[in-house]
């Protein structure tokens, strides 16, 4: 891939409010697969560009939402300083996201340079659970967890699964137990889902985003490759 292109555009979501999102695609006139990337609790901030840009680099259109923008628009938080964040996760809701998702997808599939209904998703912590909902709402060809927190508590919507899905897990992850991710596995095997769960036994929460203190070089390593190869499973490219 010669090069990528960045772009800020504003999405209109069905309940009035509009939603700012960052865009990275490949140069050039050539059509292209697209990617949701669904931010941590964090906001859309220099680690989710970068993960847009690079699917970009690896031929997609990418696109970052900003899932607080109900209540703080352009919100970039401190990684150490959860409790700023705090407010605005809890002021989420599936509904809300649900809408988000819709708009993330209507905008994708009006891209001239998109090629049609090649579509996937990736989120991580509370994006990974994001991830997860768009499974369940839109058409795509493969989608991604990171850790995602609180999927556990969307195992209802099990049944509208209608794309493979890859999970990554911390083996040392406090936050996320193995009771949770036995939950959400066993009931997408009850539902003859189709899926791929990754337990990492020496990262922690986090492992993925090289601005944390939880960052493990390797596990990031692998579990790249391992997205790669998924997405490189069940999404067309030119």
């Amino acid at each position: 891939m010669s090069g990528v292109v960045i772009e800020d555009i504003k999405l209109n979501v069905s309940d009035g409010t509009s939603m700012s999102a960052f865009v990275a695609r490949p140069k050039g006139t050539e059509k292209h697969p697209g990617i949701f990337v669904f931010h941590e609790a964090y906001g859309v901030n220099a680690h989710i560009r970068d993960v847009a840009e690079k699917f970009a680099k690896e031929g997609y259109v990418a696109i970052a939402p900003e899932l607080f923008h109900r209540t703080a628009a352009h919100f970039e938080g401190n990684y150490n300083d959860f409790e700023n964040t705090r407010k605005h996760i809890q002021a989420l809701t599936n509904e809300g996201l649900i809408a988000d998702i819709e708009a993330v997808n209507d905008w994708l599939k009006q891209d001239a340079r998109m090629i049609n209904d090649e579509v996937a998703s990736i989120g991580f912590c509370m994006g990974g659970r994001v991830s997860f909902l768009a499974n369940t709402v839109v058409r795509l060809k493969a989608s991604i967890s990171f850790y995602g927190a609180g999927i556990n508590a969307l195992l209802d919507k099990v049944p509208k699964i209608q794309a493979p899905h890859l999970f990554f897990w911390g083996g040392l992850d406090k936050h996320i137990g193995e009771d949770q991710i036995s939950a959400v596995t066993s009931v997408l095997k009850a539902n003859n889902k189709k899926y791929v769960n990754v337990i990492i036994s020496d990262a922690d929460h986090g492992f993925f985003c090289d601005m944390r203190s939880s960052y493990n070089s390797v596990a990031a390593k692998q579990a790249w490759s391992l997205v790669n190869e998924f997405l490189n499973s069940y999404v067309k490219k030119n």
